[in-house]
């Protein structure tokens, strides 16, 4: 089971994932997510995944649909606190260098700011 958690915090919307990013059905309510927040104009996002264990294909074509969602509105995306497995994960696909990472929401809401 999976929940998640959005917000606008500093101007940027805050996802906060909870559980097994995998499957289909989960994305779609996080995109929808990053949908209204960018027909708002809000087009920077900070993805909370340190209470994700387990991500799949399914869940990295998520995260990867994000960041060009808010890419292509001249917007950035960080995820925050990936697990060790995950950061192999992304390290492995060669994601971890175009994904932006912080160990903070606080940190990258920050980076944000000085972008």
């Amino acid at each position: 089971m999976i929940e998640f958690k959005s917000e606008v915090r500093e101007g940027a919307l805050l996802l906060t994932i909870d559980g097994n990013l995998i499957g289909e059905e989960v994305g779609s309510g996080i995109i929808d997510a990053a949908n209204n927040a960018t027909q708002k104009n809000i087009n920077d996002c900070v993805i909370d995944i340190s209470k994700v264990k387990y991500i799949n294909s399914s869940g990295i074509g998520v995260l990867i649909t994000l960041l060009t969602k808010f890419r292509n509105k001249d917007g950035e995306l960080y995820i925050v606190n990936p697990s060790e497995h995950i950061k192999k994960l992304l390290v492995i696909t060669k994601l971890m260098a175009i994904f932006k990472v912080a160990h903070t929401v606080e940190e990258a809401l920050n980076q944000l700011k000085e972008s």
